[in-house]
């Protein structure tokens, strides 16, 4: 493996963020709402990532095997477009990699020159995934990043002449709603070079009783995912939590096409956590809300490509078109 490449935040004060002082203060600032909220971005402890992984092999949740289906039946061509000369396939926040070892190996199949370049916040996670990659896939360059997906795309741009192609897989994007999308991809097209590419997921608006089911899968694990949140702040804030009495809701809202998650209070309750020194209360049946996970209209996404300058090459959907993986070109 080529020796992992630490990228620094170019603003001081970033750099000296704490994490458990920046997950103090967004559960209070999120607890204080009138609208309770927490950030799905603080799901993914070592339990959190676990249960997420256990959701994603669920027959209920489509999604994964959507994707598998669209690689495995277009790796070839997504090859074939992309493979024009050597270049970076950058991937921010990997995942498991399964998904990504279908490209890897059918890249390395059509002798393409490219270096394997993840992205993650997680100096141990790359690690393991980097070694894990390199003992599976034999003859592959590996050139891991640690550092937030902008600046170790920034630092790409300054450092490597080579072309970027950029996976975003899954349904990530779904998380944001309109305007922060619009925001990440404008500022994709900032840290890209012109003629970088990107492959990104996105899951498409479908029949409500098949949404409803991947977010309130029959065995609970998404109920569990949810509720490990509240575990981790009694863990980490020293919370009092009782996580019995709070209850998993999942609906799809059909004016913005998302599907909500939400924790509901079953009692009125008092919750105190130390680190904020702070009690919250709750109603009975008062929400929590914890995820947005968006789901689009083709119309929707060509027009996300065009206000944020990129030109779309392909769309890759699976054989049920639930899913779609686009090839965008920056121009």
């Amino acid at each position: 493996m080529t020796e992992m490449i630490h990228v620094e935040a170019q603003d001081k004060q970033a750099e000296k963020i704490n994490l458990h002082d920046e997950f103090k203060a967004e559960v209070h600032a999120g607890l204080s709402k009138p609208r309770k909220q927490l950030s799905s971005k603080f799901f993914y402890d070592e339990i959190g990532s676990d249960l997420f992984n256990r959701i994603t092999r669920h027959p209920d949740y489509y999604l994964t095997q959507c994707e598998l289906d669209i690689l495995n039946t277009h790796k070839n061509e997504i090859a074939e477009l992309i493979n024009s000369r050597a270049f970076n396939l950058v991937e921010l926040g990997p995942g498991e990699g399964i998904k990504t070892k279908i490209l890897l190996n059918n890249l390395l199949n059509h002798q393409a020159n490219f270096t394997y370049t993840p992205i993650d916040i997680s100096t141990a996670y790359l690690q393991e995934l980097s070694t894990k990659i390199e003992n599976e896939i034999k003859g592959i360059s590996v050139a891991p990043i640690h550092g937030d997906y902008f600046h170790g795309l920034n630092w790409l741009k300054t450092h490597s002449n080579k072309k970027n192609v950029v996976l975003f897989l899954g349904s990530s994007i779904g998380n944001f709603d309109l305007i922060a999308t619009q925001h990440f991809l404008k500022h994709l097209w900032q840290v890209l070079n012109k003629q970088d590419e990107v492959i990104l997921g996105f899951d498409l608006r479908k029949d409500i009783k098949i949404l409803l089911r991947a977010y309130d899968d029959d065995q609970g694990i998404t109920k569990q995912f949810n509720l490990n949140l509240l575990r981790r702040i009694n863990d980490e804030l020293g919370a009092n939590f009782n996580i019995k009495q709070f209850q998993h809701y999942a609906t799809y809202n059909v004016y913005t096409g998302a599907m909500e998650s939400y924790l509901l209070s079953k009692i009125k309750q008092k919750v105190d956590i130390a680190a904020c020194q702070q009690s919250y209360l709750f109603d009975a049946l008062e929400p929590i809300h914890m995820e947005y996970s968006h789901k689009y209209l083709l119309s929707q996404i060509e027009e996300l490509a065009k206000e944020s300058g990129f030109a779309i090459v392909k769309h890759f959907f699976d054989k049920k078109q639930f899913f779609v993986d686009t090839l965008w070109r920056k121009e």
